[in-house]
């Protein structure tokens, strides 16, 4: 089928504890679901599903598109909700495609500035960003998505965009506005939109877009974008690295 504006799409963010479950009609959105608790994906997801294609009318045969945040985020998140579409994709020959959750956030940015940069809490005193620019109409990400400390992400930005303005948009807005740089990025005209925990809902936006270009991820190659080695990598391949093995 075409993927017109008719589609129905089923998107799932399970990045960090802050997840969604999104269904969109008729390219809007029409259930919503926030992973709001302390409840591991494992359990919730499925639920959260279920509730939303139901609010929405529909079933997992009606659904057209996959959307599938591909991270940067919490390996045990990540790996949960890929696995599930990837399941889906198999079982229900579903099309799908991989969308970055900093991506999607970016495009939750003010309009007119010329770069945006996003952002939110990694944990371990760091962040995980990307910095963008609009070209041509769209936003072109300028190097590879990082996790980095919030006041090196700071002076990054600053670096690359210099006296041009930028919009700041984080889940975590404090760990930028709190530094001692931002007034300076204030003074220039810089804006901080903090974005809540339903970014499902512009995932599928995202998704449904690159499907009307035929721009599908293969569900077999669907792959998390960790930016971070995993903890057990950390502490159980560190030492032995260290030790030259």
């Amino acid at each position: 089928m075409g993927y017109t504006a008719e589609v129905i799409t089923l998107a799932i963010d399970t990045s960090e504890m802050r997840g969604s479950v999104a269904v969109r009609k008729e390219g809007r959105r029409a259930a919503v679901r926030r992973h709001e608790s302390s409840e591991d994906y494992s359990s919730w997801l499925l639920l959260a599903v279920e509730a939303c294609l139901g609010e929405a009318g529909e079933g997992m045969e009606g659904v057209d598109l996959l959307a599938a945040c591909t991270g940067p985020g919490s390996f045990t998140g990540v790996r949960i909700g890929l696995t599930t579409v990837k399941a889906w994709a198999e079982v229900y020959g579903k099309k799908v495609v991989g969308v970055s959750r900093l991506e999607a956030m970016a495009r939750c940015a003010e309009a007119g500035a010329a770069f945006v940069a996003a952002c939110y809490d990694a944990q371990r005193g760091q962040m995980f960003a990307a910095i963008y620019r609009w070209k041509d109409g769209g936003l072109e990400r300028i190097e590879e998505e990082m996790v980095v400390e919030a006041g090196s992400f700071l002076r990054m930005a600053t670096e690359e965009a210099g006296r041009e303005r930028i919009a700041w948009v984080s889940l975590d807005p404090q760990l930028i506005t709190g530094l001692e740089g931002w007034e300076s990025r204030a003074g220039i005209g810089d804006s901080m939109h903090r974005v809540e925990g339903d970014l499902a809902d512009k995932i599928g936006e995202i998704a449904e877009e690159r499907a009307r270009k035929e721009q599908f991820t293969d569900a077999l190659e669907l792959d998390a974008n960790y930016v971070r080695r995993s903890d057990a990598e950390i502490f159980w391949k560190g030492p032995a690295a260290g030790h030259g093995r």
